[in-house]
């Protein structure tokens, strides 16, 4: 494959040309541009002070309350090189999470109705206690829930002069998320995750019933967004996992039967409102097996490219679908090398992934889904100086 590298290319241009699988001038590098490629808050806490940077971030503070993700800032972004921004959507007019203390959790309840509980000493992230459709439902009890507006300006408000501000600083390549988590995750949230297991094979039309709805709220506000910025934006994120460490939470038949049609149709929503983006799907997990469902629906970018998981060999998912799709992740391992490894055995991963997915274009750097707690700031800083001594082509 031909590569662009006579010249420093913009951040945009750098993007642009991965995900046309061309070789830029360099690799392109994103933290902290979506919920599912940024560092905790803990983390990044350690890293700044390693690094003496805190004339850079001061005082950091939560972009995502749930996974307790840090909002990576201008300075830094600037000072690591990082190629990409994102676009988060807001929190509906009115709507504004109660966080209480009890029992030694801290607690809240989200805008769908979901309770979340984290231990307030030494806790990392929240984990879900209550789903508001659990339970013996049916169809009307589906038109009665209280969903969510995906309308609601006040999601998007800040989005025109966002991009505007990223404009005027430099030409980054901007990606936006959608309203929630993908439709199954949101569906698997609402309903609680053992019922709606269940539902697949006992309550089928129950379970399209809600994966249509999860569609039409996530279709509006795409429609929404990208009316406003839709002509700005690289890339469009969504998220379903559809994976475990060693199999898929579904069978690739239930899939297919149920998500895949609906992936199908959100997805060509997207692309139909603005023809030049790409799709990013964010899938943990062995998911080898149901990759080609995922082109067929109309993925073009694939994170967190779990190498570890059973399946995920990067050799050859480079080797089988890498002239399709971007790899937007893969580039250490963060259940055990970046955590547990010394400072060489990080190194060493990062050259041999930026080795095996990096020619020909198609691969953007970061870690396997964020940068947990526990990660030492010396493991994260061979990751990115190893990182800047691989990425020009």
């Amino acid at each position: 494959m031909a590569h662009e590298n006579s010249k420093a290319m913009t951040s945009s241009e750098r993007v642009r040309t991965t995900l046309a699988h061309r070789e830029p001038d360099r690799i392109p590098l994103d933290l902290g541009s979506t919920k599912m490629t940024g560092i905790s808050i803990k983390a990044y806490r350690n890293f700044i002070a390693h690094k003496g940077w805190q004339d850079l971030e001061p005082e950091p503070v939560i972009l995502d309350p749930v996974q307790q993700l840090a909002l990576v800032r201008e300075p830094v972004l600037e000072k690591l090189g990082v190629d990409t921004r994102g676009l988060l959507p807001a929190a509906p007019a009115g709507f504004q999470a109660a966080y209480r203390e009890e029992n030694g959790y801290v607690r809240f309840t989200d805008e769908w109705g979901v309770a979340w509980k984290m231990p307030k000493t030494g806790g990392h992230y929240f984990d879900m206690t209550a789903h508001p459709l659990i339970g013996d439902i049916g169809e009307p009890d589906l038109d009665r829930f209280a969903w969510p507006d995906p309308r609601d300006a006040t999601r998007t408000d800040a989005f025109r002069g966002r991009v505007t501000e990223l404009r005027q600083a430099g030409d980054y390549g901007l990606v936006m998320h959608g309203v929630s988590a993908g439709i199954l995750e949101m569906a698997l949230r609402l309903r609680g995750f053992e019922q709606l297991f269940m539902d697949f094979a006992l309550e089928p039309d129950l379970v399209c019933g809600l994966l249509d709805r999860l569609v039409e709220i996530k279709s509006a506000f795409w429609e929404t967004a990208l009316d406003q910025v839709g002509a700005d934006v690289l890339v469009a994120i969504e998220a379903d996992d559809l994976g475990s460490q060693d199999s898929l939470l579904i069978s690739p038949e239930m899939y297919r039967r149920f998500v895949l049609p609906r992936h199908k149709r959100l997805f060509s929503f997207i692309k139909r409102k603005a023809p030049r983006i790409k799709v990013f799907l964010h899938s943990c997990g062995a998911i080898r097996p149901l990759i080609p469902d995922l082109i067929e629906a109309g993925v073009d970018i694939l994170n967190p490219v779990q190498v570890s998981a059973r399946g995920m060999d990067p050799k050859a998912l480079k080797k089988d679908f890498g002239d399709v799709l971007t790899f937007w992740g893969g580039g250490i391992d963060t259940q055990h090398v970046l955590p547990f490894g010394s400072p060489d055995e990080v190194r060493d991963e990062v050259k041999r992934r930026i080795d095996e997915l990096a020619p020909g274009g198609g691969f953007i750097f970061n870690t396997i889904h964020n940068i947990q707690a526990d990660v030492p700031p010396r493991n994260l800083e061979a990751m990115l100086d190893t990182f800047e001594q691989q990425a020009t082509y």
